[in-house]
């Protein structure tokens, strides 16, 4: 038991600082939005839309904005769904997972995740 109080206290030494960058915590945003069903992809606004083409790295090209303040995480999803979809419980998923990746892969506390639907993907009557 010794060897374990050892080992615990060693762990605990603060050899420095870690920071996540905010394009680090929209990218897991971006993922985790992903993974809901119903989400058939990501919107950004037309000016990332535009830079992400012209090859500029955004976290909003990816439908998401961050805002990271003392530990504390505010999440804008913006995201297309699939018709057929019940808007409100699919959004409410969307927070939930966002929500928990966030906070299970950086440590950081997610006060809000709004989600932003900016359209619906109709199936072609071709299919």
């Amino acid at each position: 038991m010794a060897d374990m109080e050892k080992t615990v206290a060693k762990d605990d030494i603060d050899l420095g600082t870690v920071r996540i960058a905010d394009d680090v915590v929209a990218t897991i945003a971006t993922y985790a939005a992903k993974e809901i069903e119903g989400v058939a992809g990501m919107s950004g606004n037309s000016t990332s839309n535009f830079l992400s083409r012209a090859g500029v790295k955004m976290p909003e090209a990816k439908g998401v904005k961050v805002t990271v303040d003392n530990g504390n995480v505010d999440v804008d999803v913006s995201v297309i769904l699939d018709y057929g979809y019940n808007i409100p419980a699919t959004s409410s998923k969307i927070q939930a997972r966002v929500k928990s990746s966030i906070e299970n892969m950086t440590g950081l506390n997610v006060t809000d995740v709004n989600v932003r639907i900016a359209g619906i993907n109709v199936p072609s009557e071709n299919n």
